[in-house]
């Protein structure tokens, strides 16, 4: 894995997680227990900080970058889609991030929540728990998402980041 440290900015990667040795992570980046962060994710802490809690994917080609003013925090049990950006932002435990969405500065996504597939989040949206956040720019519907339905999302990545970090082999 492509993990580096910039002057006194240090990562800090649980040593339950797992990193694809494709993946970049940069700086103050902290990466908690049992989290996977998967081919092509760039995680890069050169300005801000960023934190990625326990249980939480990051998934491929994701871009997770944080400003001075504002630092990236992803809670515990997430999962954040393919291509997707995130940039000093908050998304709280149990939420799901889609494929392809944009959440930018100072927006929260709050517990349970769900940012559909392609959506932008601008600067300063607040998607309440249990709310979706759909298209550009995205809107909310409230009380959508059930409590604990991304469960089995967070449970097969633990176990996939389990199957990788035992048995994946370079074998070029």
């Amino acid at each position: 894995m492509a993990v580096f440290a910039l002057g006194d900015r240090e990562p800090s990667i649980d040593p339950t997680a797992f990193v694809h040795p494709d993946a970049t992570v940069i700086g103050s980046v902290t990466i908690g227990p049992e989290s996977t962060v998967w081919p092509g994710a760039v995680l890069r802490g050169d300005y801000g900080e960023i934190i990625v809690g326990a249980r939480t994917s990051i998934q491929d080609g994701t871009v997770i970058h944080a400003t001075d003013d504002h630092f990236t925090r992803i809670g515990d049990d997430c999962v954040i889609g393919h291509i997707a950006h995130l940039e000093g932002c908050t998304v709280e435990n149990g939420s799901l991030v889609g494929s392809g969405s944009v959440i930018l500065h100072r927006a929260v996504i709050h517990s349970g929540a769900l940012v559909g597939a392609g959506a932008v989040v601008p600067n300063d949206m607040d998607v309440p728990s249990g709310a979706m956040a759909l298209g550009v720019p995205a809107k909310i519907r409230e009380n959508t998402v059930a409590p604990g339905t991304f469960d089995i999302n967070v449970a097969s990545y633990v176990a996939n980041g389990k199957r990788y970090r035992a048995e994946l082999r370079r074998i070029d």
